[in-house]
């Protein structure tokens, strides 16, 4: 994905079912085809995962 890395969103959890990583947001078909063959695709439900984030802005 351009610009955003699954890895680092905050919608990006663990699932102890599958034991793994999956995306927590219920794309629809559409979107999931977009995500999965477009490279420049950047995730409209990206949110960073980074709780120091605010932070180190306030520093």
């Amino acid at each position: 994905m351009a610009g955003t890395s699954c890895e680092y969103c905050a919608n990006y959890v663990y699932d102890e079912d599958d034991e793994a990583y999956v995306c927590d947001v219920d794309l629809d078909e559409d979107e999931m085809v977009r995500f999965l063959t477009d490279s420049h695709y950047n995730c409209p439900y990206y949110r960073n995962g980074d709780e120091y984030l605010v932070v180190r802005k306030q520093m």
